[in-house]
């Protein structure tokens, strides 16, 4: 049986472009964290996310990232390493009025200093966002 709350947990992994089988690792995770997101996109890829102790190669990094968190262009540099060439980063941050909320010139600023390209953005709750970042030769296709 479901929840009502849980309806649209499987729209978040759409809406994510997750697949199942995936390779998904999950960095920055705290308690602020959405866990109905978690949930839906370990449900959809019928495993647990990887931590950034991880050595397989990567198909999508969930980057959860909050005002005060550090350097976002550093973070993103850590976050490609391990990604697979045609790999998705999603950087998750809290939407507006929620403490820790990100400005989106933040991510703007430091997308293009990693050789990343911005191609979306998305809800994924009532307090997070995602933006979905890909190197640029994706962004074409």
């Amino acid at each position: 049986m479901v929840a009502a709350g849980d309806v649209d947990k499987n729209n978040v992994a759409d809406r994510l472009g997750i697949e199942p089988n995936m390779v998904v690792q999950e960095l920055g995770w705290d308690s602020d964290v959405s866990e109905e997101v978690r949930a839906a996109i370990e449900q959809r890829i019928d495993g647990e996310l990887l931590d950034e102790s991880a050595d397989e190669v990567i198909d999508v990094v969930l980057l959860w990232w909050r005002d005060g968190d550090g350097d976002l262009g550093d973070a993103l540099v850590d976050a490609r390493a391990p990604l697979d060439e045609t790999g998705v980063i999603w950087v998750l941050t809290p939407k507006t009025g929620q403490p820790g909320h990100v400005e989106p010139a933040e991510i703007a600023e430091a997308v293009p200093t990693v050789g990343l390209s911005q191609t979306s953005n998305v809800s994924l709750d009532q307090e997070w966002t995602g933006v979905r970042l890909v190197p640029p030769r994706q962004s074409r296709r």
